[in-house]
């Protein structure tokens, strides 16, 4: 089944693109659930139907495709906010940064000392990139919801890189990384639930109104 991974990641480099480009927050959490439950495919399209990769991919699937989406828009749905209006950088040039962190990607993982297998694939180059896309999510977003959706997508580029590496780490030290996950996020809705009751938004730039 590995001939099925370089379409798959593909796909997750076209959803990296997507998130960078719109202004819908309930399409950019469905496009970055979408990237989740993809990469939840990878142990098993990897390592095959061992129990190790079973639990790995499910662990991820209900994590990043099912419940840290659902909290996300159950939490839009409450303070009825539809739309990021006013990111720090335009969303043409954000793509144009993406484009230019993707290409970054695939040049600087050929002169990385891999493996031949892995040299061959497209994990490397994709991790990196959706790192990088995370990342500019993070820069360029106002609205926090935005911002938690760029720490997953960062943290989906580490999870590529560790499904590499995941008969040799022990499962709890891959349930420890998503149980981090987990908890960044539910520590990212309380933040979000005081700058919304304190400011009735969830722009993050209020947050230089918290001075003593």
């Amino acid at each position: 089944m590995m001939h099925l991974t370089n379409p798959l990641l593909l796909a997750v480099i076209l959803i990296n693109f997507f998130t960078l480009g719109s202004a819908r927050l309930g399409a950019c959490i469905r496009g970055v659930a979408l990237q989740g439950a993809l990469l939840a495919l990878l142990p098993l399209l990897i390592h095959g139907f061992s129990g190790h990769a079973i639990l790995l991919a499910l662990g991820a699937f209900c994590l990043k495709g099912v419940l840290i989406p659902w909290m996300l828009l159950r939490a839009i749905r409450e303070v009825r906010i539809r739309r990021e209006v006013e990111p720090l950088i335009g969303f043409v040039p954000t793509l144009i940064f993406g484009a230019l962190t993707t290409s970054g990607a695939f040049l600087f993982a050929d002169f990385l000392p891999l493996v031949h297998e892995h040299r061959e694939g497209l994990f490397v180059p994709t991790a990196l990139a959706t790192m990088f896309a995370g990342f500019l999510l993070l820069i360029t977003r106002r609205k926090a919801i935005t911002q938690v959706l760029g720490y997953l997508m960062l943290e989906n580029g580490i999870f590529i890189i560790g499904v590499l590496l995941s008969e040799a780490l022990p499962l709890m030290v891959e349930a420890g990384v998503l149980l981090d996950l987990l908890v960044g996020v539910f520590v990212m809705g309380i933040v979000m639930h005081q700058i919304n009751r304190e400011f009735t938004s969830l722009s993050t730039q209020r947050l230089s109104a918290l001075k003593e």
